[in-house]
């Protein structure tokens, strides 16, 4: 097999490249590790920064978006002196777009099912191979026997557990972390959201969001201990904790019902530079993880697609690599900006088991000045709707 992109890994990252250098002319070949039933029950996040969803459209793929998707103009914030809501609308004139993953993903293999091109699933040891050399490739078992896929650049989409990142030398490649002593304790029910809009809260008794996914589907989480499982909360005693973290006026109009999904994810920061090795480039998770308190993991996965697919349309139809070359130092300089909002709002939200009283006033006193300040809020929300590309 040859193809000219060699895509590892059928996450939104990977799908929405693939379609956006289809639309180009540019031919593509996806291998994913798992079944498309996997990836498409797989339960992540919800909030588009603008700059995904413009992707989303001019990869064609945006129509069921921009119908069934629920556009937020801004978000309120809860600490323990008040409440207070940041317009996102008025201080940047932008938004943002609650539409799950799960329906991202759904649209793009749907799009690329109806191209007709070749996505492969359930491929086993991937091997990025030549990497720095000429002529790069991929072995992977497949079918029941070891193939080979030759391609003129191999892009790994195929996340933090993946082979792509490990094929960079050691040497080479410099990863940079920070792990949280906490987790987000998540549950999906089908009830009706608590509000129009998000609700970020920063209570004594610990972090909460209430989010959603449609106007039947919430999604809400918790911050808990990192030791906890899944099986310790039932979902009573969620709905209780939930409520004492909550606003009291939010808390009146909770509809609670069964959990049909439920999971405990550790917060981390991540970085892996360079991006780009030889003939190979990261994209996405498999380069950086952050927090999800800024819900920027999918949306700064997608400013990856946006600097190498048009450093890909570069090189291909104007036979200029300037933009490959310059690729991971574009990617990074903003993948460390999300990478400082991402942290800000989680240390701004969430009680650290090592706090002294001395933190805990300083956090209220910028919790009080971000209610206050118009042009904290102007930040925060330049950042939470996507930076420029």
């Amino acid at each position: 097999m040859r193809t000219q992109v060699a895509i590892v890994g059928g996450g939104p990252s990977g799908m929405l490249l693939s379609m956006l250098l289809h639309k180009q002319g540019i031919d593509t070949i996806v291998l994913e590790r798992r079944t498309r039933d996997y990836v498409l029950a797989r339960v992540r996040a919800g909030v588009l920064e603008t700059g995904f969803a413009d992707l989303m459209r001019e990869a064609g793929v945006g129509e069921r978006m921009d119908r069934e998707g629920i556009i937020h103009e801004g978000a309120s914030f809860a600490h323990p002196g008040g409440q207070f809501r940041i317009d996102f609308e008025k201080l940047t004139g932008r938004h943002v777009m609650v539409y799950g993953q799960t329906e991202v993903n759904r649209d793009l293999f749907e799009a690329r099912e109806a191209t007709g091109a070749t996505t492969l699933f359930e491929c086993k040891g991937v091997k990025p191979r030549d990497i720095d050399g000429e002529q790069p490739f991929l072995t992977f078992l497949h079918g029941g026997k070891m193939n080979r896929l030759d391609c003129d650049f191999i892009v790994g989409c195929d996340g933090f557990h993946g082979p792509c990142r490990q094929a960079i030398p050691e040497e080479v490649r410099t990863e940079y972390e920070k792990t949280y002593p906490f987790g987000w304790l998540g549950i999906l029910s089908e009830t009706p959201p608590i509000a129009e809009e998000l609700i970020y809260a920063a209570s004594e008794r610990g972090f909460a969001l209430c989010s959603m996914r449609n106007e039947n589907l919430s999604r809400y989480y918790i911050q808990c201990r990192l030791s906890d499982s899944p099986e310790d909360w039932d979902d009573d005693t969620f709905w209780e904790e939930l409520i004492r973290r909550i606003p009291e006026t939010a808390a009146e109009t909770l509809v609670t019902g069964p959990s049909i999904e439920k999971s405990i994810a550790p917060l981390r920061s991540f970085v892996c530079e360079p991006m780009r090795w030889g003939k190979m480039f990261l994209c996405g998770d498999a380069a950086h993880i952050v927090p999800p308190t800024g819900a920027k993991g999918l949306n700064t996965a997608a400013s990856d697609v946006h600097y190498l697919y048009h450093a890909m349309v570069q090189h291909f139809i104007e036979s200029d690599s300037q933009g490959l070359e310059e690729y991971s130092a574009r990617a990074l300089a903003r993948i460390w900006k999300t990478q400082r909002f991402s942290w800000w709002m989680t240390n701004l939200l969430h009680r650290f088991p090592e706090q002294t009283e001395f933190d805990l006033k300083v956090q209220q006193a910028e919790l009080a000045f971000l209610a206050e300040n118009e042009a904290a809020q102007r930040a925060l929300a330049e950042n939470y709707v996507g930076l420029p590309y």
